[in-house]
C-alpha cells in the first residue's frame, strides 16, 4: 500500500478485523502493526484510505467481489485500484527456515497419524464385531487419527478411495466394502501452527497387514506396473528438479516418465502445489508454469494414474528447495 504523501509504504501496517478475531489478532499480531477493530470491515478501510490519502492500493482480484469493488472506487476516486490474484501467496513464496521447520513438524505429525490409521485398519479387518471396513468408515476412522481427539485442524478433507474409486483424483467416500488385496488410496493432511501438511500413499492390504511406506507389492502385475511407474516418475522428479528450473521443467521430469511408459492420458493434474498457510499455494508445478523455482520453495510432488472404472494410484511427498536442490519433509 502507498500511502502517498503522508508516510513511506514501509512505515505503517495495519490489520482492520472485527470483534470476534480482536482478541486472537492481539495475541498474535507482531510488533509494530496497528490492530483496528470495526463493525463494517469495508467501511473502515474506505475511512482509513482517506485519512492516509492513499494514491495506489492492491487488491487479490480473486477475492474482492464486484460491489466492494464498485465501492471502493466510487467512495475513494483518488485511489488507483491494482490487481492481482494471490498477492499474499507471492508475497510468501519463499519460506523462512521457521516456516519450513513448522511444515516439516506438520509433515511429521501427518505420517504418524498414517501409521496409526494402519494400525487401526489392521485391528479391526479380522474383528467381526467391528462390522466391515467400507469407505465411509475409514474415512471417519482416518479423520480421527488426523485429529488426535481435536488437538490438530484438518488441512482438507481427507481422500480415502479403495480400488475403482482411487481412479477419481478427488474421491468422495462411497459404500465400497475393504477386501484382502485390494489397493487403498489416502490422501491426507493436518496443520500444525497453521501450516498445512499433505501426503499420499497408495497401499495394498496383505493378510490384514498394511503399511504406508513406497515399497508395494500387488497381486496384479498390470497394477503393479503402473504403481512403479507412478514411484519412478515421483522419485525422479524430486531426484533431478532443480532451483532454477520452471514448474512446467519440474512437471516435465515426472510427467514424461508416465507418458513414456505409454499412460500420459491417464495423468490427468498437475505435478504437484506450493503449500504453507493455504493447502494449495504458490508455486504451482504444472505444463502452464513459467515461474522459476528458487531456493526456500516448498511445494508438492505428486504424480499419479487413473484408469477409470479399475483403480488409481498417486504418490505424494512435500519438498523444500535448499542449495538448489529438492529435500523431502517430514
Amino acid at each position: 500500500m502507498d500511502s502517498g504523501a503522508n508516510s513511506s509504504p514501509e512505515s505503517s501496517k495495519i490489520f482492520i478485523t472485527d470483534s470476534r478475531y480482536t482478541t486472537e489478532a492481539r495475541e498474535n499480531l507482531r510488533p509494530g502493526i496497528t490492530l483496528i477493530q470495526s463493525n463494517n470491515l469495508l467501511e473502515s478501510m474506505i475511512e482509513l484510505l482517506r485519512k492516509e490519502r492513499v494514491k495506489e492500493l492492491l487488491y487479490d482480484s480473486g477475492k474482492l467481489c464486484v460491489g466492494d469493488f464498485e465501492r471502493l472506487r466510487t467512495e475513494v476516486p483518488e485511489c488507483t485500484l491494482h490487481g492481482m490474484p494471490n498477492f499474499h501467496q507471492h508475497i510468501r513464496l519463499i519460506k523462512t527456515n521457521e516456516q519450513v521447520a513448522l511444515i516439516t513438524k506438520s509433515q511429521s505429525l501427518n505420517k504418524k497419524a498414517y501409521k496409526a490409521f494402519a494400525k487401526t485398519i489392521e485391528s479391526r479387518f479380522y474383528s467381526r464385531k467391528s462390522g466391515t471396513l467400507r469407505e465411509f468408515k475409514l474415512h471417519a476412522l482416518l479423520r480421527q487419527a488426523l485429529e488426535r481427539n481435536g488437538k490438530y485442524d484438518l488441512s482438507f478433507n481427507p481422500i480415502v478411495g479403495i480400488n475403482a474409486n482411487a481412479a477419481k483424483p478427488h474421491a468422495l467416500p462411497c459404500d465400497d466394502e475393504l477386501h484382502e488385496g485390494d489397493l487403498l488410496l489416502v490422501d491426507a493432511g493436518i496443520k500444525y501452527k497453521r501450516y498445512c501438511s499433505d501426503r499420499t500413499r497408495t497401499a495394498v492390504v496383505s493378510q490384514g497387514h498394511i503399511d504406508f511406506g513406497k515399497s508395494q507389492h500387488f497381486s496384479k502385475p498390470k497394477l503393479q506396473k503402473i504403481y512403479d511407474i507412478v514411484r519412478k516418475a515421483q522419485e525422479h522428479a524430486i531426484t533431478h528438479l532443480r532451483a532454477g528450473m520452471s514448474g512446467k521443467q519440474i512437471d516435465a521430469l515426472a510427467r514424461d516418465v508416465i507418458e513414456k511408459a505409454g499412460y500420459g492420458e491417464y495423468f490427468s493434474h498437475s505435478t504437484g502445489h506450493g503449500i504453507g498457510l493455504d493447502i494449495h499455494e504458490l508455486p504451482v508445478i504444472s505444463r502452464r508454469s513459467e515461474m522459476t523455482i528458487e531456493n526456500g520453495m516448498v511445494f508438492s510432488i505428486e504424480p499419479g494414474i487413473y484408469l477409470p472404472g479399475k483403480y488409481g494410484v498417486r504418490i505424494e511427498d512435500l519438498v523444500v528447495v535448499r542449495n538448489g536442490r529438492a529435500e523431502v519433509l517430514g
